[in-house]
C-alpha cells in the first residue's frame, strides 16, 4: 500500500484554511441565534380606523421601507385603550392611531406614552383653533377631524325635510323618528359631540339639547360605524357622525351630504408611541411618513376625505373640500377644553346612558308628548297651557347632577368603568348613583308627559 505525503508547510495551510472556515461557521450561527430582530423590522399600529384606510397608509408605507413588516390591529378607541393598559407590563405595541384626543391624554396621564418631535417641516402649530400637537410632545396631530350632521338627500326630500344646519335643529318635532346616533360610551366620536354641546351651550342648556335630539331618535345604534350605514341606506334621514364618514360617503356618489353646526369642533387626529415600544424607530418613520405632503394627499382619497393638516394640499382637494385653514366655519371653531372631557369621561358617558340609552323609550314617550301639545296650542294659543308645556320640557331636560358636581374630580373619578349593556356590573358607588339617577330620571319623563298630556286634553276638550 503507498502512503500519501504532504508537506509540513501544505498541512498548515490546510489547517489554517479549516480554522478560518469554522470560525465563519461559528461566527454566522452566533449570529443569528444572538442578534435580536432590528428595530425597523416590524411596526405594530393600534388604530380605530377602518381597514379600506389603514390598508392604502400601510402599502404606501411599506414600499417606502420595505424593510419594515407593519401589522395593523383594528379595535375601536375605548377598546384600544384597555388593550394598550392590558400589555403596558410586556407592551408590544408601537403606535396608537386613532381621532380622539382623550385617549391620548388618557395614556398620557398614565405615562403610557413616550414623548417624540417630529423633524418633517412645514407644519402648522393649529388646526382651526386647536393646538395641533401635545405641547408635551407626547403625540403629534396627522389629520383633521370634524363632527356634525350626515344626511340623505333623498330621505330628507321624500319626508319634506329640511336639511339641518345645527344640533337644535334636530330637536324640531318634524325629525321625530328620522335620526340616528349612537351612546357615546361606545363611541369616542359621540362622546365629543356630547362633550362639545356641553362646553358650548353650557351644562343644563346644553343637556337639554341633546335630550331633544335623543327623544327624536329612531334608535341608539350599538356601533358608531351604525350611523353612518343608516343614513346612508335610507334607514333614517340624519346621523351624528365624524365628518369623514359623510364626506366619503357623498365622495363614492350615496345620496348624502354632511354638515358643520354653527359652533363646530374640528380636532385633530393624532398618532402616539407608545411607551416601551419594541420598535421606536420603525415608529418615529411612520409619524415621519403621515406628515410628508404624499401621505397627506392620500388623506383626499374618496374613501379616506380626512382633513390635511399641510395647508399646501388643499390645492389638490375637490372643489367645495372644507378647509380648516381658510374656512371661516372651521377656523373659528369651539376650543374644546380635552382634559375637562378626559376628567369626567365616564361620568358623562353614565349620564347618557341613564338619561337616553336606558330611558330611551320613557323619553321618546315625553318628547312625543310635547311635541303633541305643542302643535296644538300653534293652533290655539294659550298662556296657561304654555306654562304647563314649558314645565314638561323642564322636567325633560333635568340633569340629576350639577355642572361643578361634574368637574368634581373626586366624584367623577367614582366612575370607573363604562358599560355596554345595562347589566353589566360596574363599581358599588358608581352602581349606586347610577340607580338614583334612574329613580329621578324616570320620575321626571312620566310626570313630563302627564303634564303634556293633559295640555293636549285641555286644548283638545277646552270645556
Amino acid at each position: 500500500m503507498t502512503a500519501n505525503f504532504v508537506s509540513k508547510g501544505e498541512f498548515s495551510r490546510i489547517v489554517a484554511k479549516l480554522l478560518i472556515l469554522l470560525s465563519l461557521l461559528v461566527g454566522s450561527a452566533h449570529a443569528e441565534k444572538n442578534t435580536p430582530e432590528t428595530s425597523s423590522s416590524r411596526l405594530t399600529i393600534v388604530t380605530s380606523y377602518p381597514g379600506e384606510m389603514t390598508s392604502a397608509f400601510r402599502r404606501a408605507f411599506q414600499k417606502q421601507h420595505p424593510d419594515i413588516r407593519v401589522n395593523v390591529i383594528k379595535k375601536k378607541t375605548g377598546a384600544a385603550l384597555k388593550y394598550i393598559q392590558s400589555i403596558a407590563a410586556r407592551n408590544t405595541v408601537d403606535l396608537l392611531w386613532v381621532s380622539s384626543p382623550d385617549a391620548f391624554e388618557l395614556l398620557k396621564g398614565q405615562q403610557l406614552l413616550t414623548k417624540y418631535e417630529p423633524i418633517t417641516q412645514g407644519i402648522p402649530e393649529f388646526l382651526g383653533s386647536y393646538p395641533l400637537n401635545d405641547p408635551e410632545g407626547f403625540y403629534t396631530g396627522v389629520a383633521g377631524s370634524g363632527y356634525g350632521m350626515m344626511y340623505n338627500t333623498r330621505y330628507l326630500k321624500a319626508k319634506h325635510l329640511p336639511a339641518p344646519e345645527n344640533w337644535g335643529d334636530l330637536s324640531a318635532a318634524a325629525y321625530s323618528g328620522h335620526v340616528g346616533m349612537s351612546t357615546p360610551s361606545r363611541s369616542g366620536t359621540t362622546h365629543l359631540i356630547i362633550e362639545s354641546i356641553l362646553q358650548d351651550s353650557g351644562w343644563d342648556k346644553g343637556w337639554g339639547t341633546i335630550k331633544s335630539i335623543a327623544g327624536n331618535l329612531k334608535t341608539v345604534t350599538q356601533k358608531s360605524y351604525d350611523v353612518p350605514v343608516g343614513v346612508r341606506d335610507g334607514e333614517f334621514g340624519v346621523g351624528l357622525v365624524v365628518d369623514y364618514y359623510g364626506l366619503s360617503s357623498k365622495a363614492r356618489n350615496y345620496p348624502v351630504d354632511f354638515a358643520y353646526p354653527e359652533m363646530s369642533v374640528v380636532l385633530p387626529a393624532s398618532v402616539g408611541v407608545i411607551k416601551n415600544a419594541p420598535n421606536p424607530k420603525a415608529a418615529e418613520a411612520f409619524i415621519e411618513f403621515l406628515l410628508s405632503s404624499k401621505s397627506q394627499t392620500m388623506l383626499l382619497h374618496k374613501d379616506v376625505r380626512r382633513l390635511p393638516i399641510r395647508p399646501e394640499v388643499y390645492r389638490s382637494a375637490p372643489d367645495h373640500y372644507p378647509n380648516p385653514h381658510k374656512d371661516k366655519a372651521l377656523k373659528e371653531t369651539l376650543a374644546l377644553d380635552v382634559l375637562q372631557s378626559k376628567r369626567r369621561y365616564n361620568l358623562v358617558n353614565s349620564l347618557f346612558d341613564v338619561m337616553v340609552t336606558y330611558n330611551f323609550e320613557e323619553l321618546s314617550a315625553a318628547i312625543s308628548a310635547v311635541h303633541r301639545a305643542e302643535a296644538l296650542l300653534n293652533d290655539n294659543p294659550s298662556e296657561f297651557l304654555q306654562r304647563k308645556v314649558d314645565r314638561a320640557k323642564a322636567l325633560i331636560s333635568f340633569v340629576p347632577i350639577d355642572e361643578a358636581r361634574s368637574k368634581n374630580s373626586d366624584f367623577s373619578a367614582l366612575f370607573t368603568k363604562k358599560r355596554k349593556k345595562k347589566e353589566d356590573k360596574v363599581g358599588v358607588r358608581q352602581k349606586n348613583i347610577e340607580d338614583e339617577w334612574d329613580v329621578l330620571t324616570k320620575a321626571s319623563y312620566k310626570r313630563a308627559k302627564k303634564l303634556a298630556d293633559d295640555v293636549y286634553k285641555a286644548g283638545v276638550n277646552p270645556n
